[in-house]
């Protein structure tokens, strides 16, 4: 499990800046809506409204047309939605190099980068050059669903397991509107017995009916798009999403906290960028 390490790596600032915000808090419910299902026409506007119903980020879907069939935006796009924003930006790339999105991710102002086992020739150097990356990133690796878990056994090094949170799809991805795969929920719960503090996401047909599901399994990150973009009022569905993993996760009384602003969603002035 050492066989990954290429030789010595600063992470200094940028590993004790996320290892902090990770260990500050115990683990929470996080609630990300999918940009995906937003309009599309009104990003920036859409992403405030979810935002001031109580979201904890911002899911952003990168697709390259290779990875997976469909395609969605990039840098430039979530470069512009962050001179809007100063919410998390939660970023997954769909992609087929993930190593060569590091640095155009960082300078866009992604807070998040989740990328896909799948598609690293050697994860390890993806997540040494997110360590290494010019902004403070949150490193997460995905599961597609025909992945087995035994896949994120090339991501320990010297005894330590390397992301910040595991991404369990559960539907294909590359498309949403897609309905939730139940039969991902035992990679969901082996997950939380090895990692009882680690976040670790749902993403794919996630509802105020499968978030129950989702949550029993042990997820404490929740990604839904349509459930929050289509309805008249998010701030309930968001709410009903977050007392779902609260209860049922994290065996907490529950309660609503719309607006909380977690761990999990530093806020931008919290950054120090290079000049």
């Amino acid at each position: 499990r050492g066989a990954c390490h290429k030789g010595p790596i600063n992470y200094e600032p940028t590993r004790l800046f996320i290892m902090a915000a990770l260990s500050a808090k115990p683990l929470e419910s996080k609630i990300a809506p999918s940009l995906l299902a937003c309009d599309l026409s009104d990003m920036a506007g859409e992403a405030a409204r979810v935002m001031d119903a109580g979201a904890d980020a911002l899911h952003i879907d990168v697709m390259d047309g290779h990875f997976v069939p469909n395609l969605s935006w990039g840098p430039p796009v979530i470069k512009k939605l962050r001179q809007r924003s100063d919410a998390f930006f939660d970023v997954h790339l769909m992609v087929s190099d993930p190593l060569a999105y590091v640095g155009p991710m960082a300078d866009a102002g992604a807070d998040g980068f989740t990328f896909h086992v799948e598609a690293a020739t050697d994860p390890c150097d993806v997540v040494d050059a997110v360590r290494a990356a010019s902004r403070p990133m949150v490193v997460g690796v995905a599961l597609r669903p025909d992945t087995p878990v035994e896949a994120l056994d090339a991501l320990w090094r010297d005894g330590a397991f390397l992301p910040d949170l595991v991404l369990v799809m559960t539907v294909p991805p590359g498309f949403g509107g897609q309905a939730f795969m139940a039969d991902q929920m035992p990679k969901v719960e082996a997950l939380r017995r090895r990692f009882p503090t680690m976040d670790i996401q749902v993403d794919g047909g996630l509802n105020l009916a499968t978030v129950e599901v989702a949550a029993r399994a042990g997820a404490n990150c929740i990604v839904a798009g349509s459930a929050v973009f289509k309805s008249d009022r998010p701030a309930e569905v968001i709410s009903a999403l977050r007392d779902g993993v609260e209860t049922l996760a994290l065996h907490k009384p529950a309660r609503k906290r719309g607006g909380m602003v977690s761990s999990w969603r530093p806020r931008a002035e919290s950054f120090e960028h290079p000049p």
